[in-house]
């Protein structure tokens, strides 16, 4: 079983690996792709277990560092995408459906806003202020609401791809495993 675990999480961390090494080909693509590589963490999640997934994701994190030419990417990957999707699963097993999603907004918004801040004061990037200024004082607020449009979109995907893995393909590859 140890061996199973290892080698689903070096086929994960490298597909992880792989997708954020594209970001540095594929500029365009520099928010999608690490959204791709945190819905590979479901996997880990619904295979193993959430603690594997958690080990993967800060293997991930530590070598996107290393490998990926964008290091914003890489910051959204490490602050959000990278981790959202495995603790979404702990999130999940709060009974009320109303409270769940509250903490889903409250992480993310803890998450954009940190991502916001280090990118901007402590990494220096400031276009994306400059960029904001054209929308006036309620650039913050307009641009906070489109991105958790954004994040609702996106947890709705996430939903869609993990009941397609688990009700098409992980049969289909336990089919194909034995």
């Amino acid at each position: 079983m140890k061996a199973y675990k290892t080698a689903l999480g070096g086929i994960v961390s490298a597909l992880c690996l792989l997708t954020m090494f594209m970001t540095g080909i594929f500029p365009a693509l520099s928010i999608l792709l690490p959204m791709i590589s945190g819905v590979f963490m479901m996997i880990i999640v619904s295979e193993i277990s959430i603690s594997w997934a958690f080990l993967t994701y800060i293997a991930v994190s530590l070598l996107s560092m290393i490998v990926t030419f964008d290091k914003e990417a890489v910051l959204l990957f490490i602050m959000f995408f990278g981790h959202y999707p495995i603790t979404r699963f702990l999130i999940d097993k709060i009974p009320s459906q109303t409270v769940r999603f509250l903490i889903k907004l409250t992480v993310f918004n803890i998450c954009v806003i940190s991502f916001f801040m280090l990118t901007t004061y402590i990494m220096g990037l400031t276009a994306f202020l400059e960029e904001i200024k054209g929308f006036g004082k309620y650039g913050i607020p307009i641009i906070l609401a489109f991105v958790n449009f954004i994040f609702l979109l996106y947890e709705y995907n996430l939903n869609i791809f993990y009941e397609l893995y688990e009700k098409r393909l992980r049969p289909a590859l336990k089919k194909n495993k034995t």
